[in-house]
């Protein structure tokens, strides 16, 4: 079998499976499990095929015309290149992960046949837009996706919070998706094709007459996409859907397609120096301020969205320097450890009955409960924090590397003020990173109070999955010498500069936020915290959606919990109340968006029921009233029809003699 076969099977698998589970999951519903795993898992060995095969070597290319549209055609093209091969290794095995730990994890849900349906469809559409070789096709994933998470982050539709994040995530993705398909369309008429190849060759004989435009229209898309900032808030409320979807989200798919896609056309953005830089201002503000806004938020899940929030930051830092390769290099680095975060936070959340990080504080005893889940997270929060030799540290220093070569002028594809800002920025987020990475781990696991509730040993499908992720969390960056033929050939070693500066501010998060830590710590048991509803023979994703609503009760709000005893609140002092509402962005769109948009509505409301709707009651209430005259006329009399027949013509008649005097005056 060829390997554009076999790389045609890699999508094609899934989405079988989700029509498949779908079809028989009423009828058939033992059937739904395997249709779920299998389909996912066969993909990920055949991508696994696929990558051995192209061997980080020249790209394999095929196509065929998929309909003549008279101008520019759109063709079914596959481009297998060092970084689409790896990413699809990454993707399919976070799906096959997040297949199986959901078995367990939704095991008793009604819902179960259409959610794990929309999981298989949501990881066919990542694998088209990682394959796809021309962009109406990679367009078709990129919207695919999008429908699935509205559907999957509204799983839990009883409850408002879900409602809310899945119409939030919907709306502000489509917002970012206009102008991106404008740039995909002033792309094609300037390059005359939809092929990623062609379009690459027109760029470089200078082909694309408006690449600043293009590329500042394109990265509106990707901004929405990949929770970029300013259209990163959707985000963070996602959490509201089940913990393995986001783990999916965050870790291989959605997220993940932004950044890819820039990669894939790097050299289109690359020919505008402006859009670079506009480029690496937004990474930069996205690095810190969600670093800054992990650090105050209370809800376990809303820490690890904002801290990928963040980490997104530093894949569009390394494309904003010119360099995909090290950008796709802590992107597959990152997917393996913040699947691992995800998943081992939606063990904790069912071990501890809340998904709080200050009740968390006043428990004793969660790491002894849920080992399996302690170790893993402790390695992927190391990882997360870039931590040596964990994947992280390599994927990082990739990163702010390539940034400092940009900034002194080793090299020039971008500005060397886009590399100074991502230097400065990835340095400053490194502290943040690992002030609320230590922050959360400390908190979750080092409470102080009455023991954990025994929910018994967890499922084997939900731990099994943390350790086989935790492979390349700690092994994966190692291989940096060794792929360099995947990513365009760069080196991805770190060098001894950056990595004993960033190495350092880490180290000084860390500490910083332990001593704050052990400052505050005394003041847990005097603040009475009440978000807990544990459930100990309850699935898991019950116990997170009713954990979800215990908290909102609780403290008024899914972000925040008034605990002074947090060491966030110490070390963000003043700036903790804006940091928590992640700036108050939300609150400036609802006043710049929102509400004249529900005050446009009820203004055409207004007129269409008291002006168009008054027009056209008046001319059905006249209607009724000539029918009302005229059916008093009809008597059923033949008297009075023939009185009223020689008054009328008797009336006609005055009516031509008056009108003949006249005329014969004049």
């Amino acid at each position: 079998m060829t390997t554009t076969t076999l790389a045609a099977l890699v999508p094609l698998l899934p989405f079988l499976g989700a029509l498949a589970g779908l079809a028989v999951g009423r009828t058939a519903p033992g059937f739904v499990r395997p249709l779920a795993i299998l389909p996912t898992l066969t993909s990920a060995v055949l991508a696994v095929l696929v990558a051995v095969r192209q061997g980080g070597g020249r790209a394999i290319d095929a196509a065929t015309q998929l309909t003549p549209t008279g101008s520019v055609p759109i063709d079914l093209a596959l481009h297998l290149d060092g970084f689409a091969v790896l990413v699809a290794v990454l993707v399919t095995v976070v799906a096959s992960c997040v297949q199986l730990y959901s078995t367990a994890y939704l095991r008793d849900d009604a819902r179960y046949p259409s959610y794990a349906a929309l999981v298989s469809l949501f990881t066919s559409a990542m694998l088209l837009v990682v394959y796809s070789g021309d962009l109406m096709v990679l367009l078709v994933g990129w919207e695919i996706m999008g429908i699935c998470s509205y559907f999957l982050v509204g799983h839990y539709w009883e409850t408002p919070e879900a409602r809310a994040a899945s119409l939030k995530a919907f709306l502000v993705t489509k917002l970012g998706d206009v102008p991106f398909l404008i740039g995909l369309f002033a792309l094609a008429a300037d390059t005359g094709s939809f092929r990623i190849t062609k379009i690459l060759a027109a760029v470089t004989n200078g082909g694309i007459e408006h690449p600043t435009l293009i590329a500042l229209l394109l990265l509106a898309g990707v901004a929405g996409k990949s929770a970029q900032f300013p259209l990163h808030t959707w985000l963070p409320d996602a959490m509201a859907g089940p913990t393995p979807v986001s783990a999916l989200i965050h870790a291989a798919t959605m997220v993940a397609a932004g950044i890819y896609f820039v990669a894939r056309l790097l050299p289109v953005f690359a020919a505008s120096g402006a859009a670079l830089v506009v480029l690496a201002v937004m990474a930069a503000v996205t690095m810190i301020g969600s670093g800054l806004a992990a650090l105050a938020q209370d809800d376990i899940k809303r820490v690890l969205a904002y801290s990928t929030i963040g980490q997104l930051g530093y894949m569009s830092g390394a494309l904003a320097v010119g360099d995909r390769g090290a950008a796709v290099f802590h992107l597959i680095s990152h997917g393996a450890f913040k699947a691992v975060l995800f998943l081992a936070a939606g063990v904790v959340i069912h071990a501890a009955g809340t998904n709080s990080l200050a009740a968390m504080s006043r428990m004793s005893g969660l790491a002894r409960r849920i080992p399996d889940a302690y170790w893993t997270m402790t390695v992927a929060l190391l990882a997360l924090a870039a931590i040596p030799p964990f994947a992280g540290f390599f994927s990082k220093e990739a990163v702010l590397v390539a940034a400092e070569h940009t900034a002194l002028g080793d090299r020039t594809v971008a500005p060397a003020a886009a590399g100074w800002t991502i230097l400065v920025a990835g340095l400053l987020a490194a502290v943040l990173t690992a002030s609320y990475a230590v922050r959360l781990w400390l908190l979750a696991f080092r409470g102080r109070g009455a023991e954990v509730p025994d929910h018994g040993k967890q499922p084997l499908a939900m731990t099994s999955v943390l350790w086989i992720l935790a492979v390349p969390t700690i092994g994966f960056g190692l291989t940096a010498g060794l792929l360099g033929d995947w990513f365009d050939g760069h080196a991805l070693t770190p060098s001894l500069t950056t990595a004993v500066l960033s190495t350092g501010v880490t180290l000084v998060g860390g500490l910083v936020t332990y001593g704050a830590w052990r400052h505050t710590t005394a003041l847990a048991a005097r603040t009475p915290i009440g978000a807990v509803a544990a459930h100990p023979d309850a699935e898991p994703a019950l116990v997170e959606a009713e954990a979800m609503t215990s908290h909102t009760a609780a403290y008024g709000t899914v972000a925040d919990a008034s605990d002074p005893a947090d060491p966030g609140r110490l070390l963000l002092g003043p700036l903790h109340r804006h940091a928590v509402t992640g700036f108050h962005l939300d609150a400036l769109y609802t006043a710049l968006f929102v509400r004249p948009a529900r005050a446009a509505a009820r203004l055409v409301r207004f007129l269409d029921r008291e002006v168009v709707d008054t027009y056209v009651n008046g001319t059905g209430a006249v209607t009724r009233l000539l029918g009302t005259a005229v059916r008093r006329a009809q008597t059923g009399n033949v008297q009075t029809y023939v009185s009223a027949l020689l008054a009328g013509s008797l009336a006609l008649a005055i009516a031509a003699v008056v009108f003949a005097n006249v005329n014969a005056g004049s």
